[in-house]
C-alpha cells in the first residue's frame, strides 16, 4: 500500500462548499464507481441494508435546494446556532458559516446530489441501538466521500434536509421504512491545494485505559 499518497487524501479530505465546479458536469459512470468502493465499507451484522439515491433530475434537485435553504436560515437564526458560534474552540467559525451560507445560496446549481440511506428507523430505540443502525451506513458515506475526493469530486456532509426528510422522501420515492442519513452535493472541485486541518493534538483527546 502507498502510505504516502493514502494518508494524503485521509488527511486533506475535506467540507468542499465553495470550491464546487458547478459548471462541469459529473459522469455517471464515475459515481457508480465510487458507489461500488463504499459499498466494500463494513456494516453491523453484515445486514447491508444501504442504499444510495442519485439525483440529477433538475427539478427535484431545485426542490431539494430549496428545503434545504429555507432549514438553513431557519437554524441559522436559532438559539443552537448562536450557542455554538459562542463555543471558544469554534476560532473559524465566520469563515465555516460563510461557506455554508454559500452553499445554501447555491446548492441548487450542483450537478449531483447522494443520500445515503438505510433500511429501518430509529425512531424510540435505545441509544445502544441507534450506533449501531448509524454505524452501518455512516462508514459507507465516508468511504463514499473518500472515493469522490480521490477522482477529484467534492462533497460536504450536510443534514439540514432531515428537517424536511418525510417531504423530500415522498419526492424521491423513498419507502417510508427507510432512513436518510446524509445528503452530499457532488461536483468537480477547483484547484487542489487542501491542507490539513487545524486540530487539536492526538494527545489532548486521546485516553488510555481511562479518562
Amino acid at each position: 500500500m502507498d502510505n504516502a499518497n493514502f494518508d494524503h487524501v485521509m488527511t486533506t479530505t475535506r467540507s468542499v462548499r465553495k470550491r464546487l465546479d458547478f459548471t462541469r458536469p459529473v459522469e455517471r459512470s464515475v459515481i457508480e464507481e465510487c458507489i461500488e468502493i463504499a459499498l466494500q465499507a463494513p456494516t453491523g451484522s453484515n445486514r447491508q441494508g444501504w442504499h444510495f439515491v442519485v439525483v440529477t433530475d433538475a427539478a427535484k434537485r431545485k426542490a431539494i435546494a430549496d428545503a434545504y435553504r429555507e432549514l438553513f436560515v431557519a437554524y441559522s437564526t436559532s438559539p443552537q446556532a448562536e450557542y455554538e458560534a459562542s463555543d471558544p474552540r469554534a476560532a473559524q467559525q465566520p469563515k465555516v458559516r460563510d461557506s455554508a451560507t454559500y452553499l445554501a445560496d447555491h446548492m441548487h446549481e450542483c450537478p449531483v446530489f447522494i443520500i445515503p440511506c438505510i433500511e429501518g428507523r430509529t425512531d424510540g430505540a435505545s441509544s445502544g441501538a441507534q450506533a449501531g443502525f448509524w454505524g452501518s451506513i455512516l462508514p459507507a458515506a465516508w468511504s463514499l466521500m473518500l472515493a469522490l475526493r480521490s477522482r477529484g469530486l467534492g462533497t460536504a456532509w450536510t443534514s439540514i434536509h432531515l428537517g424536511r426528510e418525510k417531504e423530500l422522501s415522498k419526492l424521491l420515492g423513498i419507502p417510508e421504512n427507510v432512513a436518510q442519513a446524509v445528503l452530499f452535493p457532488v461536483a468537480y472541485f477547483t484547484g487542489d491545494d487542501f491542507k490539513l486541518a487545524t486540530r487539536l493534538p492526538a494527545s489532548q483527546v486521546t485516553h488510555w485505559d481511562s479518562w
